[in-house]
């Protein structure tokens, strides 16, 4: 399953660069397109954001990274993961 969402991680953030640049040189005349590559940009944002936060939180319960200090470890966290 983590390889899974990397996958759609780097898929995701593709797309959003992509269909970003798309939307940032669309002619401004063809306002439906641009509104589309805006629209599919920020999906892959969305989605690559998702992504990116799964894999790091599957990465602190598995124990290749240290889990974060920004927040404290509650008993909850734990049942959560578990």
């Amino acid at each position: 399953m983590p390889k899974l969402i990397a996958i759609l991680n780097v898929i995701a953030w593709s797309g959003f660069w992509a269909f970003g640049y798309l939307a940032l040189t669309a002619d401004r005349a063809a306002g439906g397109s641009m509104t589309i590559a805006v629209l599919l940009a920020a999906l892959g944002a969305a989605a690559g954001m998702w992504a990116w936060l799964w894999l790091v939180r599957h990465s602190e319960r598995t124990g290749y990274a240290q889990p974060s200090a920004s927040r404290p470890r509650h008993d909850e966290d734990d049942a959560l993961a578990g």
